[in-house]
């Protein structure tokens, strides 16, 4: 069994968001960043998890960035991972990182490809659709629940569930396909002392970057509007916040 896990950075939630360059870039001067909680808590554990009851296979994480992204990518070595990938160039949009991530994966004969829904950051949850299709794997998002079986043919199949509205959705799909991870689908794990310092050993390999066409760029960004003052309204004054949230707030 052999699992690739994508692995983004992200900001920590608490930190100050500000823009340079004319609103084009994110400052990210003395900001303190960390695993995709998505990728790390559900792909990374759920992977973790299968490899652990199979009794045999790898996990290979990889992220599309820099240098200063390693702190994080030991993060995920630290947690159980056998082996990290960092291909060297700082992503730019979701096209180029998914273009990265199957030039790497395509001749590697992945069994499974687990991504977070989303990241933090951007909210974004295109790359790991766009990995499949790049493969031309079978893909499914956002689901909450993975469990592996052999099957009559002596495959494997998957048995995937995710929430949908009044209810919950399961699929079968044969080995190999792509997956983004949901609420649900593993629990956080801790990295212990252990892990920590097997992390210093484990391979983490730096690959160059494919050559890629941008097809999308960021013309600015722009921070939501201050939160107006509260206004507090009496109790017995029921009318005048029906007014307000008519004439003001223009919700009703």
């Amino acid at each position: 069994m052999k699992i690739l896990v994508l692995l983004s950075q992200v900001p920590d939630t608490t930190a100050r968001i500000a823009f340079t360059n004319d609103n084009t870039q994110f400052d990210a001067s003395g900001v303190t960043f960390i695993v995709n909680p998505y990728d790390e808590w559900f792909a990374l554990v759920r992977a973790l998890e299968l490899k652990e009851a199979a009794g045999a296979g790898s996990v290979t994480t990889i992220t599309v960035g820099g240098v200063e992204t390693e702190p994080t990518i030991r993060k995920g070595l630290a947690i159980g991972a056998d082996e990290a990938v960092r291909v060297d160039v700082q992503p730019t949009e979701a096209l180029q990182v998914a273009e990265q991530v199957a030039a790497y994966a395509k001749d590697k004969g992945f069994d499974l490809i687990l991504a977070g829904k989303e990241t933090i950051d951007y909210n974004g949850g295109q790359v790991g659709a766009m990995v499949a299709e790049l493969l031309d794997l079978p893909y499914i998002a956002l689901a909450s629940k993975l469990d592996l079986s052999r099957n009559d043919a002596g495959g494997t199949t998957a048995t995937v569930e995710r929430d949908v509205p009044g209810g919950v959705e399961v699929m079968e799909v044969n080995l190999p396909f792509a997956l983004s991870a949901a609420k649900g689908m593993a629990e956080q794990r801790i990295p212990n002392m252990r892990g920590i310092m097997a992390a210093r050993t484990k391979p983490l390999t730096v690959i160059p970057a494919v050559a890629t066409d941008n097809v999308a760029t960021t013309k600015s960004f722009e921070l939501p509007p201050p939160k107006g003052a509260v206004k507090m309204i009496p109790a017995e004054d029921a009318g005048k916040l029906i007014e307000m949230l008519h004439t003001e707030a223009k919700v009703i």
